[in-house]
């Protein structure tokens, strides 16, 4: 199976690259580019030095209709919008890693990314692609909107509690932290190391564009209006989110009854990991995989739920996820070329 990257020269498609280079089910990769094409990878990421088959090409029409049967975009707000039908009308299946496609209201998408919504008919077509909980419809999709990586940690954590009505909606507070590679590749004053080292910073103060992402989603399994309180941070470290979040428990709510509402729910999801009661997971413990470790308590001084999620901003909360749902897609086993087991220490 031939595939392509749009945007192959940033953190999330390089890490595409580094998956889909040992995918079984892959022949061959081709990359594009909007601003360096002609230039071999090696140029940008010396640790691919081995690897001078891949050069970058153009983003023109031209160049990507050479038999590529799925596209995956790792590109900024605004690209996915303009391709993603185009691609779709030549017989491509399409893998959006941007926002683009993932808020289903053009008003609201309008509203939190400050630029022109996708066309409505797009946004109809495209499936939501958070792995675990929307396989029948990823099973079937031509176009997936890959989820945001603080959606996703936050999401996999806080949907099964919330169906099973163990938490009060209204009450959810959200505290999350990731790494600078999340801000993308270009340097900015914000994560250079000056700026980022023995530093720790709030950002996106009741503005994040994640924010109706997450209410959406969880909007659908309650099926009422909800909002939530949302913060981000940025730490000093290259790769990872930890998102801590807090709700007030239904009555009668334990951490035996919590427990067991997770390992139920994902039971048969190998990329979903429940710690034990007391045992809370690290960010360390999934660097570089694709796992989503998530711990839970309740607090019965407070009558609080609090559930503790990491994943690799750049596996789960990318590139990971996004050959998960290749995987999906195709009929494969979705572990298929993401076996690879977390980096430690």
């Amino acid at each position: 199976m031939k595939v392509g990257i749009i945007g192959a020269s940033g953190y999330g498609g390089v890490e595409l690259l580094r998956f889909l280079n040992e995918h079984p089910q892959v022949q061959s990769i081709d990359l594009y580019t909007s601003n360096e094409d002609g230039q071999s990878l090696t140029s940008q990421y010396p640790h691919l030095l081995n690897e001078n088959k891949y050069t970058l090409r153009p983003l023109e029409e031209a160049e990507l209709m050479d038999d590529i049967h799925t596209v995956f975009l790792a590109t900024p707000p605004g690209v996915s919008s303009k391709w993603s039908g185009w691609l779709r009308n030549q017989g491509m299946r399409v893998i959006d890693l941007s926002g683009d496609l993932r808020l289903s209201s053009p008003k609201v998408y309008e509203t939190w990314y400050k630029r022109e919504a996708a066309q409505k008919e797009l946004l109809e077509q495209s499936v939501y692609g958070l792995s675990e909980w929307s396989k029948e419809q990823i099973k079937h999709a031509s176009i997936i909107a890959n989820p945001g990586c603080f959606p996703t940690a936050i999401l996999l954590a806080l949907l099964p509690v919330l169906k099973a009505n163990l938490i009060q909606s209204q009450s959810i507070i959200i505290d999350a932290k990731t790494g600078t590679s999340g801000a993308g590749k270009s340097p900015s004053s914000i994560t250079h190391f000056s700026e980022m080292n023995e530093n720790f910073k709030i950002y996106g103060v009741t503005s994040h564009k994640h924010t109706p992402e997450i209410e959406q989603q969880l909007m659908d399994v309650v099926e009422e209006e909800l909002t939530v309180s949302f913060q981000p941070h940025l730490v000093p470290m290259s790769r990872g989110i930890m998102a801590t979040m807090y709700a007030t428990a239904a009555n009668g709510v334990n951490s035996e009854q919590l427990h067991t509402c997770l390992t139920s729910a994902y039971k048969n999801d190998p990329f979903v990991r429940i710690r034990d009661i007391g045992d809370f997971p690290a960010t360390k413990h999934v660097f570089g995989s694709n796992y989503c470790d998530i711990g839970v308590a309740y607090d019965e001084r407070t009558n609080r739920v609090i559930l503790v999620s990491v994943i690799d901003n750049l596996v789960k909360g990318a590139s990971g996820q996004a050959i998960q749902n290749f995987n999906i897609m195709n009929g494969f086993d979705e572990k298929t070329g993401l076996g690879m087991l977390p980096i430690y220490p």
